[in-house]
């Protein structure tokens, strides 16, 4: 399964692509990031990011897109760009006919760390080990993409249950108790309970 994480931000978009294989093996296969000047009107920002997501569907073909689960902030302008960003790529996954997928950031930095409430370097660390690389990606939106994609093919593929879920779905919850569970899926699993139980988790960043 090849998976493409989307990170969404205004000023910088991370786009990650990683193929699965099984037993948790995955590789990868792209990462870039997504720039876009501040002074530039918002629409002609967005349509940077749109033209750069279709170019990455037409060229990776991926079977699905995780795109990150946006929630609110004190910074209103910065909330109000990431959450059109997310939008634009939501839109670009229906368009290209693809399955969506929604992780919240708890649950992303609990996937690949062990650790919901992890820093970004240790998220960019992790993802440097899972993927075999010579060095951490950067810059963070890069780490974040890569660790969405992960997030998500370590979650089984399970993709119309994500994002049912995200929108207050009756699916069953991961189970964060019982023998055959490593620490990471766990702490994923605390994560994603919290995070439905309150609605919603720290703000990005």
């Amino acid at each position: 399964m090849r998976i493409l994480g989307v990170d969404p931000g205004l000023t910088r978009c991370g786009l990650g692509v990683v193929e699965a294989a099984g037993g948790r093996k995955v590789r990868l296969v792209a990462v870039d990031v997504v720039r876009t000047p501040a002074e530039q009107s918002p629409h002609l920002r967005l349509l940077t990011v749109a033209e750069a997501l279709d170019a990455w569907l037409a060229e990776h073909r991926p079977d699905v897109v995780a795109v990150e689960r946006v929630f609110a902030q004190a910074n209103v302008r910065s909330i109000t760009g990431t959450s059109q960003v997310a939008g634009v790529a939501m839109l670009a996954a229906a368009r290209a006919h693809l399955p969506l997928a929604l992780h919240t950031p708890s649950e992303v930095k609990a996937a690949v760390t062990g650790n919901g409430r992890a820093e970004k370097v240790q998220v960019q660390e992790m993802v440097m080990r899972i993927l075999g690389l010579a060095a951490r990606p950067k810059p963070a939106d890069a780490a974040d993409a890569l660790a969405l994609a992960i997030c998500h093919a370590w979650r089984g593929g399970g993709v119309g249950s994500a994002v049912r879920a995200s929108y207050g779905g009756a699916d069953t919850l991961p189970r964060a108790v019982g023998t055959g569970l490593t620490p990471a899926q766990r702490a994923w699993a605390e994560a994603e309970r919290a995070a439905r139980r309150a609605g919603a988790v720290a703000p990005k960043g």
